[in-house]
């Protein structure tokens, strides 16, 4: 996607050779008018699925969830990463550990809002060594319900989670893809060379 790449491009910040920042765009402000080209291309690559509602994780996977949400005509589910007082039964939980924040968070979903008659799309904002990912499955998999396949607005190519997640046979479709950070350099893969 190229309008994504050339955002990151200008405006993403490299502060390491494994960290990118794209707080001005996606993870802090968000730029309604990207997500919805982003939301509408996850419309586009997904469309024939059948999908009956997109499960993200809070809080940076939302935006990008619920314009695709709009496009298709579905409701988002987003995993909270804490508990409160109208979220305590009848969960669905798996512990994920963050790369970029190094700490390890139950993520829940009530059972109320995926059920084993749902075909989910998951979406998130950054794919790193696919912890989030993983969660995000382990929940699918406890709804015994089936998964169409995984959106991922930002891959870091160089780290495991996508080849990880792949390897499951499971389809993912990630909007950029950076094959590198190094020398404070973004540079890209051509999606064709990860799958």
């Amino acid at each position: 996607m190229q309008q994504l790449r050339d955002r990151i491009k200008t405006d993403g910040k490299v502060l390491s050779a494994e960290v990118l920042k794209v707080d001005s765009f996606l993870n802090h402000q968000i730029d309604p008018e990207l997500m919805m080209a982003i939301g509408e291309e996850y419309a586009s690559r997904f469309a024939e699925e059948g999908i009956t509602k997109i499960l993200t994780i809070e809080s940076s996977g939302i935006a990008p969830a619920v314009m695709a949400g709009l496009k298709l005509g579905i409701p988002v589910v987003f995993a909270r990463k804490k508990k409160s007082l109208t979220l305590t039964d009848g969960l669905y939980s798996s512990n994920v550990h963050s790369f970029t924040k190094n700490v390890t968070s139950e993520i829940s979903v009530s059972k109320d809002f995926i059920k084993k008659e749902d075909h989910l799309l998951i979406i998130d904002d950054f794919l790193a060594n696919g912890q989030a990912v993983l969660g995000l499955l382990d929940i699918v998999e406890q709804a015994g319900a089936s998964l169409a396949g995984i959106g991922i607005v930002i891959e870091k190519g160089f780290q495991p989670g996508g080849k990880l997640i792949r390897e499951r046979g499971i389809r993912v479709e990630s909007l950029a893809i950076i094959k590198s950070l190094k020398e404070g350099t973004i540079e890209f893969y051509e999606e064709e060379t990860v799958k």
